[in-house]
């Protein structure tokens, strides 16, 4: 007979898990301010009501993701403190440049790139998640990134419909192999060799680097060649580009998720 595995409620926390739910708290709330002031410029170019919202809605849901993994931290025993710098809170743009290349490179690096590989990432943290107070937090973070996700493809099409659009398509193509490149290595592209992970790990809603990095690969194939070429942009020669990215990276780099 096969031993009954301990009530998920009951297992403990080891210190990867609470370093990497602080990291979820801390990477929420980015995202949130991140998105507060993307919706600022979008108010500023005078956007289409509908995408105003939709941008106040998502920096609201970021919120509440970010005080739902900070309940997961101290669940799993965390006591430290988030530790951002003001600073680091606010995009930046070149003054002298227009408004909407700024707003094209953080709709493609933020939307385009990150929200869209945060749909079938989430759904393989969460299907391996059993313990309650984190499986709450990645129900609610799933739901919610499809509709980020189509925020951010919405948005790219409207700026790609004005008239400076054919420039802006040339800046994310442009910008698109460098941003890969760094999505690449912050989700397990120099660590596929990592594919086991502790089960009670797992359990708290972790996954070993390897289903990072095939999860990115994935994502590639399904959504980011088809969607970015409705929009005249080759991401598959963008990807192979980014492995110059890739391998020039400083072992530091290899792994820090933003």
């Amino acid at each position: 007979m096969i031993a009954a595995m301990p009530r998920a409620a009951k297992l403990a926390a080891s210190q990867a898990v609470r370093d990497e739910w602080l990291r979820r708290v801390e990477q929420e709330y980015r995202s949130a301010a991140t998105t507060h002031h993307l919706t600022l410029w979008l108010i500023q170019l005078a956007v289409s009501p509908d995408l105003i919202r939709a941008g106040l809605r998502i920096a609201g849901d970021e919120i509440k993701h970010s005080e739902l993994s900070h309940h997961t931290y101290l669940a799993a025993g965390g006591q430290a403190g988030l530790a951002m710098t003001r600073e680091s809170l606010a995009l930046r743009r070149p003054e002298e440049e227009p408004l909407e290349h700024a707003v094209t490179r953080t709709t493609v690096r933020v939307f385009c790139l990150g929200e869209t590989v945060a749909v079938p990432l989430f759904k393989s943290l969460r299907d391996g998640c059993t313990v309650p107070a984190a499986r709450k937090v990645l129900d609610r973070v799933l739901r919610d990134e499809v509709r980020h996700r189509e925020f951010g493809w919405t948005l790219l099409d409207w700026l790609l419909r004005l008239p400076l659009g054919p420039a802006l398509r040339v800046i994310a193509a442009h910008e698109l192999p460098a941003y890969f490149g760094r999505l690449r290595l912050s989700y397990g592209a120099m660590a596929k060799n990592l594919t086991a992970i502790d089960p009670a790990d797992r359990a708290w809603g972790l996954m070993p680097p390897a289903e990072y990095a095939a999860t990115v690969e994935r994502t590639l194939e399904r959504d980011w060649i088809p969607r970015f070429r409705t929009h005249g942009i080759d991401a598959k020669r963008a990807w192979d580009m980014s492995l110059d990215v890739v391998a020039g990276a400083p072992p530091a780099q290899v792994g820090q998720r933003t």
